[in-house]
């Protein structure tokens, strides 16, 4: 018995999704001429320009912290103080020695010049000058050795007073007040990182090389853009500062480091982050959504949508990739209309229908909404079953008009909008080879409930 409507195999034995010949749907984006960026990515980590443990000069009770953890000090700022009472005692000693070695010296300088006086009168012998002579310079020897103590004994007083000594962003405090500071300790008071600016550390390809020499030597800025390690999230924009002095034999790349003014401390030393480092723009050139390239025998190539909904197969050459865009060059031309969903049933020829890349756009969806709607009420009309299947006799080939006349009001083109809604999202998610099955399976209950006399039970 002919089965009027039913669906024909094709060529391959398999039965074509929406119909025999029915056009594919398919989602386009035009071809444009635009700005490109010649980028490289990398992973890089991030270096501070300077880190500096701070550790106590002296031995003593720590008194007190003048800093909160992770803020920012500058150079000489006071940070911490050690108990130091121990300090001014010994530079008051040191300074009593200094006093009274000063008096004799100034004692023996006076008897020596009385002694020189009674010598110009011939009445005293030479020998007493000389011996008073070698006093005073053993005195101002002593005189030079006392105040160095008393330098040493004041410096060792300012060691209690413990000053930044560079500008950056403390850590965690490793020591608590009261406790005793040695000179030893292997952790220090506080750590100290300098992160405004911040050094990142990436290597590239040697094959880039001249072109990174080139623009440093004529002072023209290399961009780097530093993103989180899911590349959805911009941290920073930095510059090149300098490259490495010799080429990694091993993975033919070179080091390059950039740096970040990281005003508002979004980098951190140690971290490690997703580099794209801008070495040229290329202007005005012929570009594709990256989605619409593929690779088959003939090479690279993409699918063009002609004015009668056909499709051409166009070998393209590609190039740099900005983003989601790509350079191309090969027989395309600016405002062509290029494939970029649902191409893995295509063929050249093929005829499509266009429909929004995004489905919340996709005609028909509004009535989808709509019919969502009506089962949540009371609802009346046609079961899902029924609209489903008038759906389908509707878009085969050779469907008599009554058949055409009891499809679903919000009938479209799309076949998406020929399914009951939850139908059609159950359909999405199946691969292209589970979601044909499915759709030979219900045409073959729909034969034998047409053969049998009797209505057919879908399979959701």
């Amino acid at each position: 018995m002919a089965q009027t409507g039913a669906a024909r195999p094709t060529a391959s034995g398999t039965r074509r999704f929406g119909g025999a010949n029915g056009p594919q749907p398919v989602s386009v984006q035009a071809a444009r001429q635009q700005d490109i960026r010649v980028s490289v990515n990398a992973i890089g980590s991030i270096l501070a320009s300077n880190t500096a443990v701070v550790h106590a000069q002296v031995s003593g009770p720590l008194l007190s912290l003048h800093f909160q953890e992770g803020q920012q000090v500058r150079a000489g700022q006071l940070i911490a103080e050690i108990d130091p009472r121990p300090f001014q005692a010994s530079l008051s000693q040191a300074e009593g020695g200094l006093a009274r070695d000063k008096a004799q010296l100034d004692n023996a300088r006076i008897d020596l010049a009385r002694y020189r006086d009674l010598l110009a009168k011939d009445a005293i012998a030479k020998q007493q000058i000389d011996t008073q002579e070698a006093l005073v310079r053993q005195l101002e020897g002593t005189m030079k050795a006392d105040q160095g103590t008393v330098d040493s004994a004041r410096l060792q007083l300012s060691y209690t007073r413990v000053s930044a000594p560079i500008s950056g962003r403390v850590g965690l405090k490793q020591v608590d007040l009261g406790n005793i500071v040695q000179t030893g300790d292997v952790n220090g008071l506080v750590s100290i990182t300098q992160t405004r600016p911040i050094a990142l550390v990436f290597a590239v390809p040697a094959a880039h090389v001249p072109l990174i020499s080139t623009r440093l030597r004529s002072k023209q800025a290399l961009r780097v853009e530093a993103w989180s390690r899911d590349g959805t999230r911009q941290l920073a924009i930095g510059r090149v500062a300098s490259i490495d002095n010799a080429i990694d034999s091993s993975t033919d790349t070179i080091k390059v480091k950039a740096l970040f003014g990281n005003i508002d401390d979004a980098l951190f030393p140690n971290q490690s982050v997703s580099v794209r480092l801008q070495l040229d723009t290329l202007s005005q050139v012929l570009a594709v959504p990256s989605a619409a390239v593929l690779r088959g025998a003939q090479g690279f190539y993409l699918y063009a949508v002609n004015a009668d909904n056909s499709v051409s197969t166009r070998v393209v050459k590609p190039g740099a990739v900005d983003g989601d865009w790509m350079v191309v060059e090969g027989a395309l031309k600016a405002g062509e209309k290029v494939v970029i969903d649902g191409v893995d049933r295509l063929r050249d020829g093929a005829k499509v229908e266009v429909i929004a890349a995004d489905p919340r756009q996709r005609a028909g969806a509004s009535a989808v909404a709509g019919r969502r709607g009506e089962r949540k009420g009371e609802g009346s009309g046609p079961s899902p079953a029924s609209a489903a299947s008038a759906a389908r006799a509707a878009s085969m080939p050779g469907a008599p008009a009554a058949s055409a006349a009891n499809a679903a009001p919000s009938e479209r083109s799309n076949w998406m909008d020929r399914v009951p809604p939850e139908v059609a999202e159950k359909l999405k998610a199946m691969s292209p080879e589970d979601r044909r099955a499915w759709l030979q399976k219900r045409r073959a209950e729909k034969e034998k409930a047409e053969q049998g006399g009797a209505p057919g039970k879908p399979s959701n």
